[in-house]
């Protein structure tokens, strides 16, 4: 039986003090590809106060597709630390702070997880706000909800997206756009088991409320 990774919650609000983080990868998947950029920046009272960024050598061939859609190449991480020397210095920098990033609850999150368990036996347990889901609740208007369609909206510069200190840079500016913007308050179920909200889903059975930190949390209740 999988032992349950243990994560921090999913936070559904707008924070003043955070770390925005994003990485830059050899593909998708997180079983199979790996980090090959780490970039941060810390928040303080809304205001940037310091980054972290660092290219990471994967041991590999970074793959043409990869490239194509981050610039990053084997020339450029050839000299570059190992994951397992950048890794502690992330960790480091935003332990005890509020992640904030755009998708990183499927993507960027789970990359660091797996990293962090396996190189450093450690959890990484930081509540986080996922902008992606805050985008879709805050501009339920645009059509697409990425990063660089939420900069457009609120005409942010969106030169050199797709490196990872770029993005945060971007999507720090869009952080603060969107924590400006009206909301609905209303009540949310919260979670027994990692205190996220629970959310009404429709499935083959029926309507469902499932967690908002899916995957890593999986708990259901029926509607």
């Amino acid at each position: 039986m999988a032992v349950r990774q243990i994560t921090g919650r999913r936070l559904n609000e707008y924070v003043t003090d955070y770390v925005v983080f994003d990485l830059e990868t050899t593909g998708i998947s997180v079983q199979e590809d790996t980090i090959i950029e780490i970039s941060a920046i810390k928040v303080k009272g809304q205001k940037p106060v310091e980054e972290f960024t660092s290219l990471v050598n994967p041991g590999t061939h970074i793959p043409a597709g990869a490239t194509n859609v981050n610039g990053i190449t084997d020339d450029m991480v050839r000299s570059a630390p190992m994951l397992h020397e950048v890794l502690p210095d992330f960790l480091s920098f935003i332990e005890g702070e509020v992640l904030v990033g755009h998708n990183i609850q499927s993507f960027d999150l789970p990359f660091i997880y797996k990293a962090a368990k396996e190189l450093l036996e450690k959890e990484v347990v930081n509540d986080y706000v996922d902008t992606l889901f805050m985008a879709r609740e805050c501009l339920p208007q645009l059509r697409r909800h990425r990063l660089v369609d939420i900069s457009a909206y609120f005409h942010i510069d969106t030169q050199g997206a797709h490196r990872a200190l770029n993005d945060c840079a971007m999507n720090q500016q869009c952080f603060e756009r969107m924590g400006k913007l009206p909301r609905e308050k209303k009540a949310a179920e919260i979670c027994p088991q990692c205190g996220s909200e629970l959310r009404k889903r429709s499935g083959r059975f029926g309507d469902f409320y499932g967690c908002t930190n899916y995957p890593s949390c999986r708990f259901t209740k029926n509607a």
